[in-house]
């Protein structure tokens, strides 16, 4: 399965599909960060990516490298490692790009062969829900922390408004067709974090305006469920996230 895996995220690059310049160019790599951070606007908030100075912090699942970039710039010593080969080459010219350093290697987060104890902060996001085996990963995440560590994960939730919302409207979720894709609910993903000392989950990932659909759902869904939603107070609406970011702290 991890084969299989791999093979997939080989020929999906995320967000490829938003990509109007030439693969591996410096506007390729500018482009989808822009739609990254547009789409997940309360990343940069959540996660402070220039808090890391001088501590060693590994990305597992780093694809082209735009949020271990951010690391990076803000002081860190980062490793990157991804099953797809492509992402991996793809992470080493953007780092080349932006005058960068990291290590970065194609290398499986179920069965990785750094010590234990080599890092600071590990960053998983939006990869737990792909892998093979979640449970190892996580094992794994664990074992290459040093005590005190951190890890940031994030996983789709179950109970979201964007998992409602696209059985209501037959409207198929982004990479619905790789090999694996689960999604949890809090209480499983506390559950599967529990090798960790200290937990927080934070639902998050609101709507925002799509580009990626046409037609009318798309305009029903642009022009008024997006407004709509976010018109909610978000004390009503913060547990139907779309995103379970995990701040989990190793003993």
């Amino acid at each position: 399965m991890t084969r299989a895996v791999a093979a997939y995220w080989n020929e999906h690059i995320h967000d490829l599909e938003i990509a109007r310049h030439p693969v591996g160019s410096r506007p390729f790599f500018d482009e989808l960060a822009a739609y990254r951070y547009e789409k997940l606007h309360y990343l940069p908030d959540l996660v402070d990516f220039a808090g890391y100075r001088n501590r060693r912090v590994l990305e597992i699942g780093c694809g082209v490298g735009l949020d271990l970039a951010r690391f990076a710039a803000g002081g860190a010593a980062v490793t990157g490692i991804d099953l797809a080969p492509v992402s991996i080459d793809l992470a080493r010219a953007h780092f080349a790009q932006q005058g960068l350093a990291a290590e970065l290697a194609v290398m499986n987060g179920e069965a990785m062969t750094f010590e234990a104890g080599t890092f600071d902060v590990v960053y998983a996001h939006g990869v737990l829900q792909y892998t093979a085996d979640p449970a190892r990963m996580i094992a794994e995440i664990h074992r290459v922390l040093a005590p005190g560590g951190l890890a940031i994960l994030m996983v789709y939730h179950r109970f979201s408004w964007l998992n409602g919302l696209s059985k209501v409207m037959r409207v198929e979720l982004e990479h619905e067709d790789a090999p694996i894709l689960r999604k949890y609910s809090i209480g499983q993903f506390r559950r599967l974090l529990r090798p960790f000392a200290h937990i927080r989950i934070v639902p998050e990932r609101f709507p925002v305006r799509s580009r990626l659909h046409r037609g009318l759902k798309a305009r029903l869904y642009n022009d008024l469920f997006v407004g709509t939603f976010n018109r909610l107070p978000r004390r009503l609406t913060r547990s139907l996230g779309w995103h379970l970011m995990a701040f989990a702290e190793r003993a």
